[in-house]
């Protein structure tokens, strides 16, 4: 028998990339790849990226040169750049780093192994179209092997709102959803493996309105209900979300439906109304706080997530205080926060930009009052009973880690409970990023 060959991934960014790597490791699978740990010894390597972040592009051609030298002591490895990057830099990775054998966009790797073999013949492979039929309706079922409790199921991607900041319409395409049918028979899929909470995915995944058995389009709320009845399947979260796409059954979802958790990523990025007509984000501040209203009558205890940008073209002093006020105002329990970078071809970068100075200036403001936030609302859950899905073994004995529904990392003193358990503990000590806790039941 021929020995497997070995696969070593890079992920970079965003839960889709993770989906996309797990489903990409699926396909090579069929051509005789195991997963590795290592790049060294790996017979493939494929770094999936990520284009959102500053000078992302620049960090792949630096990791590439440093994965050169192993194709110098293994002539036979083969190099591949997957993702976003893949999509917007094309040929001219191959042109810049030679070593690479294959480039793929994330709308085509369910032809990936046909790349790989087309590079094992010495030929260089690079697929960037945006291909007709869908990647998904082209992969096999996903393989029956146990998994951790927790996973990715993407059911939404692409964007149609051109934020002026954001390189993805022009990476990942229009927004397109998988059919109903398909996302459920995935879900049982993972269910069955050991799943039992599933996160959906999408650039714009409440956007959602694919086709259901009934030919007609269902929301993503209709979609959840359906995942609710799933059997095994004990919890359901869903990100990112764009405000205008927050539908009424959407929002009363989060009161009634007991599996969908109370927590929602749902970016602002910024509380100026300049800002947000400059962004072209579609929203003001007054039409997102209402919102958050709604939400919270809906589910008084759901904890609140956002993303910001900082030192956006135009923003002045008085703009970045609007921004701080709307977090004082709705009090986020997590948050990602950037300065705002250009990315080439998107309309933001053609502007005046904000010296650097004021942009990390501003930044420290902000991330210490979401700091502050964050510790806030983690230290209010000490000595309150809260459902902890349990991920993995802790660094001590007698120590499990896993998520609480309010996406609180939480680690647990039990001797008895095991990976894949839904237990009660009560918390009892508030860390910096993290809860301890005392199992209950």
């Amino acid at each position: 028998m021929t020995a497997p060959k070995k696969l070593f991934v890079k992920t970079y960014g965003c839960q889709m990339n993770v989906y996309d790597s797990e489903r990409m490791v699926e396909a090579l699978g069929e051509s005789g790849y195991v997963e590795t740990d290592t790049p060294e010894g790996a017979d493939m390597i494929l770094l999936n990226t990520c284009h959102i972040r500053e000078k992302a592009a620049e960090k792949v051609y630096s990791e590439l040169g440093r994965l050169k030298a192993l194709k110098l002591d293994n002539p036979d490895l083969k190099i591949g750049v997957a993702g976003c990057v893949a999509q917007a830099e094309g040929r001219e990775i191959m042109r810049r780093q030679p070593a690479v054998d294959l480039v793929v966009g994330p709308q085509s790797y369910h032809r990936l192994a046909e790349l790989e073999a087309r590079a094992q013949t010495g030929k260089k492979a690079i697929d960037t179209d945006f291909p007709e039929e869908d990647k998904f309706e082209k992969l096999k079922s996903r393989p029956k092997a146990k998994r951790a409790p927790a996973a990715f199921l993407t059911v939404q991607e692409g964007c149609d709102k051109f934020c002026a900041f954001c390189v993805v319409p022009y990476t990942r395409g229009a927004e397109v959803s998988r059919p109903v049918d398909r996302i459920l028979q995935e879900a049982r899929e993972l269910v069955e493996r050991g799943v039992r909470e599933i996160t959906l995915l999408g650039q714009n995944v409440n956007a959602y309105h694919g086709t259901g058995h009934d030919d007609t389009e269902w929301s993503l709320a209709r979609l959840i209900w359906a995942l609710d009845k799933v059997d095994g399947l004990e919890r359901i979260r869903f990100t990112t979300s764009h405000p205008n796409d927050m539908t009424d059954d959407l929002i009363e979802a989060h009161g009634t439906c007991s599996k969908l958790m109370p927590y929602l990523h749902l970016p602002v990025q910024a509380g100026s109304d300049k800002i947000l007509k400059r962004m072209n984000r579609s929203h003001t501040r007054e039409s997102y706080m209402r919102l958050i209203e709604r939400i919270r009558e809906a589910r008084p205890d759901i904890l609140l997530s956002g993303d910001f940008i900082v030192g956006f073209p135009e923003e002045t002093e008085e703009d970045f205080e609007a921004t701080l006020d709307l977090i004082r105002t709705v009090r986020f329990g997590q948050a990602y926060s950037f300065k705002y970078s250009t990315r080439p071809g998107t309309p933001a970068a053609e502007r005046d930009q904000l010296p650097e100075d004021i942009k990390t200036e501003r930044l420290h403001r902000l991330q210490n009052l979401l700091a502050q936030q964050q510790k806030s609302i983690q230290d209010e859950m000490v000595g309150k009973t809260v459902n902890v899905l349990l991920e993995r073994e802790g660094r001590f004995a007698g120590q499990m880690v896993g998520k609480s529904e309010y996406l609180h990392a939480v680690h647990v003193n039990t001797e008895t409970a095991k990976v894949g358990d839904i237990c009660q503990v009560r918390i009892t000590q508030s860390n910096r990023n993290s809860l301890n806790g005392d199992l209950i039941s």
